[in-house]
């Protein structure tokens, strides 16, 4: 009887942990990968492996790190064993070519490629700072730097980031 009581209060601390942190999971998954259907497979992975490691979490205020840490690590995995598929763009449908052909907004997608272009040492922790609310300490911290070292790389990423939004 306890085990079943023990299994219960796990699986509700779980579903606490998804209720609250998957769409910032999520979010953070799509800017690592640049593409959502990834961030989706990624976050599903990163969701089983916080599963079966639920135990290893012993502080609850370290949860969103935690599974942060766990999305970064299911995105590098996921590039190290999938080999990602191309479409030629001659073979699309009326419909696939329709969307193709949407007026996007120039410059939020102007804005979006520049963050994709940044190297990943700069497009993380902007990533992490502007889009998921970090501090320098807890970017320092879930990244394994120093805060001086994240305040480096923020700086950088954002004079990168004007420069390219200066470029026609």
């Amino acid at each position: 009887m306890q085990s079943s009581k023990a299994a219960s209060l796990r699986r509700q601390r779980f579903d606490e942990y998804v209720a609250v942190y998957h769409q910032d999971m999520y979010r953070y998954a799509a800017w690592l990968s640049r593409d959502r259907s990834i961030a989706e497979d990624v976050v599903q992975e990163a969701l089983m492996r916080a599963w079966k490691s639920l135990d290893a979490l012993r502080d609850e205020a370290a949860a969103k790190q935690w599974l942060l840490t766990i999305v970064r690590r299911e995105n590098a995995r996921y590039f190290e064993r999938k080999r990602l598929e191309t479409v030629d763009i001659d073979n699309l449908t009326a419909s696939q070519a329709a969307l193709l052909a949407e007026q996007p907004d120039e410059e939020l997608d102007h804005m979006r490629q520049a963050i994709y272009e940044l190297d990943d040492d700069y497009r993380e922790p902007l990533v992490l700072q502007v889009l998921m609310g970090y501090s320098t300490n807890e970017i320092a911290e879930q990244m394994g730097l120093k805060q001086g070292a994240v305040l480096t790389r923020l700086h950088r990423a954002r004079a990168k980031l004007k420069e390219q939004m200066a470029k026609p």
